[in-house]
């Protein structure tokens, strides 16, 4: 499954373009082995992978390291291909909640023992660990991480008597009511924007769908979830969001940009569409985490991001994973936090970024992060998504209890392939 919020913040960040399926040569390694490596466009600036391909091969002068860029269209089928035998790659990296569907090929190297032996498997963001571990099985990574913070307009909360940026679920509808007054939106926030109602239905102890009793089952309507859906109407009604459309109708960066909404919540990226719309708005835009029910902890968030992964039928197995060692180690991870704007895949190494709001904000937020279903059907879920319909219905007056229950069976339906 395509993460499209990720996709369309690497996009932002990235520096240069890397074009769609190319190669990035090198003059390193001496001939003994050759590693493939496919990584997405837009993932990673090319002078990264220069810096990362001298020094690996000055370090290992028998490998020589070959990377492949790929387009994120269709790329499921293509891993697929790869993954039984096609023209097979030695390192893939792929979505974090892909992992799932590609585990179930049985085409995945499990790389549990290394994870836990050489990377520091219980350190890593749980938003990341979680969906590259299959049924307690490591095969994918953690590599980098992106999630959603509140982007807001300083002047806008200045003029407000708004000092500070809230740390609880109370005071920041307490400050959004003060906002939400006198042609400003307190918060604009489409109805359908349901990764964002995932983070308050985690905070409340729920789940989207649950396989507890062995089979997977949507969870809509369970108490906690209807609790994170009641938080999320109560904070939507705060400003003039259409409760029948997403982020993307219309893009919620050019509603911001116009200057009179005061707040979304969006990845960091979003501000660098919002200054491109309106200049005049550039030096003026803050970050906080998701406020949580307590000042303890931020609010949970969905966690987008890459994870690398070794197919079965590489040829160079071993040292497909000494470069994912690489990657996924302190030197690297720092390096790709500072040059991407990334979260790295432990908490720890977050002090690279410390000094940028955006990215400290958004890292802040990632310690409580979540991951979509691992059930291999979710992505047939999202292509449908009942989860969409649902908030609508509930946001145009329908009752919450009946409509989680329609769309929980909905879900359930589908990861039974039905």
């Amino acid at each position: 499954m395509k993460n499209r919020m990720l996709v369309g913040a690497v996009a932002l960040i990235s520096t240069v373009a890397l074009g769609g399926c190319g190669v990035i040569p090198g003059t390193g390694g001496s001939g003994g082995k050759k590693v493939t490596i496919w990584l997405m466009k837009d993932g990673v600036t090319a002078d990264f992978l220069d810096r990362f391909k001298k020094s690996y091969e000055d370090e290992h002068s028998s490998v020589e390291l070959e990377f492949k860029i790929q387009e994120w269209g269709g790329i499921g089928p293509k891993v697929l291909d790869a993954l039984a035998g096609k023209d097979t790659p030695d390192v893939i990296e792929v979505g974090n909640t892909q992992v799932a569907q590609y585990a179930e090929s049985g085409n995945l190297r499990d790389l549990t023992l290394e994870s836990m032996r050489d990377l520091g498997r219980e350190d890593w963001l749980p938003g990341l660990a979680e969906p590259g571990s299959i049924g307690g099985v490591q095969y994918g990574i953690p590599w980098y991480a992106a999630n959603r913070v509140v982007i807001y307009n300083k002047d806008i909360f200045e003029n407000a008597g708004i000092k500070n940026p809230p740390k609880t679920r109370a005071r920041w509808i307490a400050d959004t009511e003060k906002l939400n007054h006198d042609g400003i939106q307190g918060m604009y926030l489409p109805g359908q924007n349901w990764y964002v109602l995932a983070g308050f239905i985690w905070d409340e102890g729920g789940q989207l769908a649950s396989d507890g009793e062995g089979d997977w089952e949507g969870t809509l309507d369970s108490p906690a979830a209807l609790k994170g859906m009641d938080f999320y109407s109560e904070l939507q009604a705060l400003g003039e969001g259409p409760k029948d459309a997403d982020e993307e109708k219309p893009p919620q960066a050019n509603v911001f940009a116009e200057g009179n909404v005061a707040q979304i919540i969006s990845t960091p990226s979003t501000a660098t569409l919002i200054e491109k719309k309106n200049p005049e708005l550039k030096g003026k835009l803050g970050y906080f985490p998701i406020p949580g029910k307590t000042a303890k902890a931020p609010g949970s968030v969905f966690t987008g991001g890459s994870d690398l992964i070794v197919p079965q039928k590489s040829d160079q197995r071993a040292a497909a994973y000494e470069v994912i060692k690489a990657l996924a180690g302190a030197k690297w991870q720092e390096d790709l936090a500072k040059t991407m704007s990334y979260v790295p895949n432990k908490p720890a190494l977050a002090h690279v970024i410390e000094g940028e709001e955006s990215t400290a904000a958004m890292a802040e937020g990632a310690a409580q992060g979540h991951a979509t279903p691992t059930s291999p059907q979710w992505a047939a879920v999202e292509a449908d998504n009942p989860i969409k319909t649902y908030m609508t219905a509930v946001l145009q007056g329908g009752d919450p209890a009946t409509e989680a229950k329609t769309a929980s069976e909905k879900i359930t339906a589908v990861l039974a392939g039905s």
